[in-house]
């Protein structure tokens, strides 16, 4: 009887455990939602100028309209476009009205047009301001020779085009060649989703064996 009653109160409380640890996981999903909702909405809101002091944690995905020019030099960063391939997004100095030196993340190319000289001078930008959170303790450090960046890392390129520390993704087109990647949620993680099936899953499986140990025990008990 003692055995049974452990099981029994070892199969509930290990059951209510991954039950818990699953509804968790539903509360942060829509949270996450919100979040992602709150992004969203804030990314396709009408364009203000370039903020004084853009701060990352404030200004992350301002929308932003600047009159200014395209300067010379550029840093390419290695992606892979769904249904296009690899290429690279092509990061150039950009002045704005004022004299201030901002990063223009000017869109996608291929990886055959990646040294093709591009239009430089002036451009109407219209884009929001990104800090990516891109790079760790394994990416890669820049190829120099070959000019081939492996994440955009703000401050690391800011200081290798002597520009400010901030960087304006295209939403318009800055020359035909080019193609923007525009800012979206898709980089921002949501797993929760998939965690909470596995823990509503793992719940199951423990109730279904507990339950089949608890049928064990009483058999040999009779028996």
């Amino acid at each position: 009887m003692r055995r049974i009653l452990f099981l029994l109160i070892f199969g509930v409380a290990g059951t209510a455990v991954l039950l818990a640890l699953g509804t968790w996981q539903v509360q942060r999903l829509n949270w996450k939602q919100a979040v992602l909702h709150e992004i969203e909405n804030r990314i396709a809101d009408d364009p203000v100028g370039l903020p004084e002091d853009p701060r990352p944690e404030r200004d992350r995905y301002l929308p932003v309209q600047a009159a200014g020019t395209i300067g010379d030099g550029e840093l390419h960063v290695l992606v892979s476009v769904k249904r296009v391939g690899p290429g690279f997004r092509v990061i150039a100095p950009f002045e704005v009205d004022g004299g201030r030196i901002i990063l223009l993340d000017r869109g996608f190319v291929p990886d055959a047009d990646k040294n093709l000289t591009r239009e430089t001078g002036p451009a109407d930008v219209v884009g929001n301001l990104h800090w990516p959170r891109e790079s760790d303790s394994f990416t890669p450090e820049p190829d120099a020779t070959r000019n081939i960046w492996f994440a955009r890392d703000v401050p690391a390129m800011a200081a290798a085009l002597g520009t400010e520390p901030v960087l304006l993704i295209a939403k318009s087109q800055t020359e035909p060649g080019v193609a923007p990647l525009p800012v979206d949620t898709a980089g921002v993680p949501n797993d929760h989703l998939q965690y909470a099936i596995t823990w509503f899953s793992l719940a199951l499986i423990w109730a279904a064996m507990t339950g089949f140990f608890l049928w064990r025990s009483r058999a040999a008990d009779k028996g």
